[in-house]
């Protein structure tokens, strides 16, 4: 398995919408594992593939709490199937935009079908910071990001922050 590199907004590579996946064969798999080690190297509960470069339909979660066992869900093609009317307000922060935050409201819990890592369908329901986290980075997958769910003065601020954070690196001395 190997670390990928995040890509932080503003960024155009995080607005595409990625493309379907095939099946998931041994180069899927490969990637799922890779997001996978990414993703608890930083700290995070999900990843989508778009935010490590690749526009296919991928995303990992794993929102098992300190001093439970790692629950690492690797999953293609996410189609949510129902959302419920019933809504929760959830602070979220994402690798692409480090170190940001804001309230996002949501439905609070989903139906989902996906392709495994092993190319099979499966359907669960999610709810609680599953489902938040599920939507989160579905949202990548279709070119959103939490600060699209957000007043555009907060999104302002946050992605001008963002830009200017990457230009001080850029043009920082090495």
């Amino acid at each position: 398995m190997a670390l990928l590199p995040i890509i932080t907004a503003p960024d155009p590579r995080l607005k595409i919408k990625a493309r379907s996946v095939l099946e998931v064969d041994a180069k899927v798999r490969r990637l799922m594992d890779d997001m996978v080690e990414t993703m608890y190297q930083a700290i995070g509960v999900g990843l989508a593939a778009p935010q490590v470069g690749s526009a296919m339909r991928v995303v990992v979660v794993d929102v098992a709490r300190d001093g439970q066992p790692p629950q690492p869900m690797r999953i293609a093609n996410p189609e949510i199937l129902w959302r419920s009317e019933a809504m929760v307000l959830a602070n979220e922060g994402c690798l692409s935009l480090p170190e940001h935050y804001a309230d996002v409201e949501r439905p609070a819990e989903i139906r989902l079908r996906y392709l495994d890592h092993e190319n099979e369908i499966r359907e669960i329901e999610a709810k609680g910071m599953l489902a938040t986290c599920l939507q989160h980075e579905i949202d990548h997958l279709d070119g959103l990001l939490f600060v699209d769910h957000i007043s555009t003065l907060k999104r302002g601020i946050i992605l001008r922050k963002l830009a200017k954070l990457k230009r001080s690196r850029v043009l920082a001395p090495v």
